[in-house]
């Protein structure tokens, strides 16, 4: 028996109205002044893969339309909503005041390890992804509820904040399935 790979028309693609109207999944990505506009668009393309309700776009984030952002979010930013804040506190203060837990990717003193980390039923999250060489800033760090940390084992430390974003999701979409 082969294993053929799917065909596009096999895959079960929703148009951009068809997925507008799905259930909301409780999660928003929060782009802390994320500089490149392909790690923007690569955040929007796994946003959508992942049913992100939201994606704002904080500071020197590049906004839609991009045509940056398009050649890595494939016309995600049409799918998925966004909105810009000026500053990512913002962000942060409408989002906690619309019920949301605040956290904060990064590596902190306190932070949670990802493989232990298990999200709430019936909660809504703001996962805040940080630039690319400072990461997510100390004062949003200080307004989280917490922060969550992915465990690596390398040498460096440090993953790319578009990969980040999908790590992330992922763990965080099975978690709340499952």
């Amino acid at each position: 028996m082969s294993n053929r790979k799917l065909l596009n028309i096999e895959l079960g693609r929703v148009s951009v109205e068809e997925y507008r109207e799905l259930p909301e999944s409780g999660i928003v990505v929060v782009l802390d002044n994320v500089r490149s506009a392909h790690n923007v668009g690569s955040a929007f393309r796994t946003a959508d893969s992942f049913k992100a309700d939201k994606v704002w776009l904080c500071g020197i984030c590049a906004v839609p339309p991009s045509a940056e952002i398009h050649k890595s979010a494939l016309g995600a930013e049409d799918s998925v909503a966004w909105e810009h804040a000026g500053d990512t506190m913002e962000a942060v203060r409408r989002l906690r005041e619309d019920g949301y837990v605040i956290v904060s990717i990064e590596q902190t003193v306190k932070s949670v390890m990802l493989d232990t980390f298990r999200p709430e039923k019936g909660k809504k999250y703001a996962l805040v992804f940080g630039n690319e060489v400072s990461g997510v800033a100390q004062e949003v760090v200080d307004a989280s509820d917490f922060s969550l940390e992915v465990p690596q084992y390398g040498t460096k430390h440090s993953l790319n904040v578009s990969v980040t974003v999908g790590v992330i999701l992922w763990h965080m979409r099975c978690a709340m399935n499952g």
